[in-house]
């Protein structure tokens, strides 16, 4: 395929996917509902699985020059006195890279390449529908259209591209929801680590972005009440420090310098079980929505936007996209679901015969302990390890 595309969101997958097809010798137009290319100041995990990709597209030069951090260990602790539980060392994936960077910034870069790629941006783009077909419509909501021969539907979770041909989902609220926050490190701890400090029903994620200057945090809480879906609510950030009242350790300290948090509700969607009706083709959350307990919703969406790219300028054989990405990504959803609770133990024999468990693989065994990431790190999508 060497004709035009349409490209729907301008997110990381959208961005990505616009990219890799105009290096291609696509005519790209990403079309985004918002007024302008930006998003909501927190931090990703981006694995050399998804930093495969970006170095393909020429964007991990630039992403450096952000101030992303090269992480070193992820550390397990316990949420009384900050006591380590385990520690997975990262500088034995083999020169992988895995980096903590400001969503912002990789949005950027991502931007960047794009523009340079000579893709055609148009902002304040409402889709309301899709018609799918030899020359895939787009509607807008000012009344306007684009047609072309390739639609990728990156629009997120509530992809209109989706329900064009699955219908509404109904997603089921998992019993946990999820705050979000960056604080200045200054005074603080920075290493170049991932903390996961974990308690009874909850746990907290931290890891310095932006060379070191600020923590991002996310902290995740098991409970009956529904929250909205999204990352822009806002709530009290005393209902947070309520939450995680008896953490302790350094922790504490991270989250009394909270002013500004979001939360969201975590809920499940079902994999899509088609991606892809005649030229209209899904990508990303749209496709595959993920829990966060794995940090892979932007890696998965960087590959599928390899991939995606890879088969449009080979042969459109749109069956051979989804049976390249599905196993995959339910593979690591699963992965993913099932993190939750190993985090949310509560006290008693179970709890601590599992810790000590942890603590004794990544003392007496930590290259063992860091294979078991192997199938998920080790994936480079840009080659054949596959």
């Amino acid at each position: 395929m060497t004709g035009t595309a349409i490209v729907v969101g301008g997110g990381i997958g959208g961005l990505a996917v616009a990219t890799a097809l105009a290096q291609r010798g696509v005519a790209v137009t990403l079309v985004e509902q918002a007024t302008e290319i930006a998003e909501v100041g927190a931090g990703l995990q981006i694995s050399p699985n998804g930093l495969a990709v970006l170095r393909a597209l020429g964007v991990e030069a630039a992403l450096d020059q952000t101030g992303a951090v090269q992480a070193q260990e992820v550390i397990l602790e316990n949420h009384l006195g900050g006591r380590q539980v385990a520690r997975l060392d990262l500088t034995r994936l083999s020169g992988q890279r895995y980096l903590f960077v400001h969503r912002v910034d990789l949005v950027a870069c991502l931007l960047a390449a794009a523009q340079r790629a000579g893709v055609i941006i148009e902002l304040g783009r409402r889709v309301v529908a899709h018609n799918p077909g030899a020359m895939s419509e787009v509607h807008f909501g000012d009344g306007g259209q684009l047609q072309a021969p390739l639609v990728v539907c990156a629009d997120g979770l509530h992809s209109v591209g989706r329900a064009a041909f699955h219908g509404s989902s109904a997603p089921f609220f998992t019993g946990q929801v999820a705050w979000r926050a960056t604080v200045p490190a200054s005074g603080l701890p920075s290493a170049p680590q991932a903390t996961v400090t974990m308690g009874p029903g909850r746990h907290i994620v931290r890891y310095p972005l932006r060379a070191g200057g600020l923590i991002n945090i996310v902290a995740v809480q098991e409970r009956q009440a529904w929250a909205a879906e999204g990352w822009d609510h806002t709530d009290d950030p005393q209902n947070l420090l309520d939450a995680f009242c008896d953490f302790d350790g350094p922790v504490k300290d991270v989250l009394s310098r909270v002013e500004t948090v979001n939360l969201w509700g975590l809920f499940r969607h079902p994999v899509a079980q088609t991606w892809h009706k005649e030229g209209t083709i899904l990508l990303g959350d749209a496709a595959h929505p993920t829990l966060p307990f794995l940090a892979q919703g932007a890696n998965m969406a960087l590959e599928d936007a390899w991939v995606l790219a890879e088969v449009a300028t080979q042969d459109a054989d749109w069956a051979r996209y989804q049976a390249r990405r599905k196993p995959r990504v339910e593979k690591v959803i699963a992965a993913a679901t099932g993190n939750a609770w190993k985090y949310h133990l509560r006290p008693g024999p179970f709890r601590w015969a599992a810790h000590r468990a942890l603590t004794l693989g990544s003392t007496l065994a930590p290259g063992l302990m860091m294979s078991q990431f192997d199938w998920l790190y080790g994936y480079d999508v840009t080659g054949t390890s596959e």
